[in-house]
């Protein structure tokens, strides 16, 4: 299997998200502006168990695309779950704790674009 472009994964990771219903699904583009990913994927889920669930299906996509993520963080707690495909980081949030952090305003120099854009 060829590798897949940054554009391609992402894809397959909103495909993921959107599959088991994950809400207010928005991206970053970081090319060239950080150094440790491309894109950042966010979204938001209605319970800690709809959160992990999501997560684990960004993980299962990546993994059958030969992407193995580089690491998952949160899911013992569930309120947010890191996952680290190297090109795109995933967000995923109960719609309080990404309200809290607000990590897409952290990075103001960019706007966040809807995943249908």
């Amino acid at each position: 299997m060829t590798e897949l472009t940054t554009d391609k994964l992402q894809e397959l990771v909103i495909q993921a998200l959107e599959d088991l219903k994950a809400e207010n699904i928005k991206y970053l583009n970081l090319e060239g502006i950080s150094g440790f990913t491309d894109r950042m994927v966010f979204a938001s889920g209605t319970s800690s168990r709809h959160v992990k669930s999501i997560a684990q299906s960004v993980v299962e996509a990546s993994k059958k695309a030969n992407v193995t993520p580089l690491g998952v963080e949160g899911e013992d707690i569930g309120d947010w779950v890191l996952v680290d495909l190297g090109e795109i980081v995933v967000h995923v949030m109960l719609p309080e704790t990404r309200e809290f952090y607000d990590i897409e305003r952290l990075w103001s120099d960019q706007t966040a674009r809807d995943s249908k854009a």
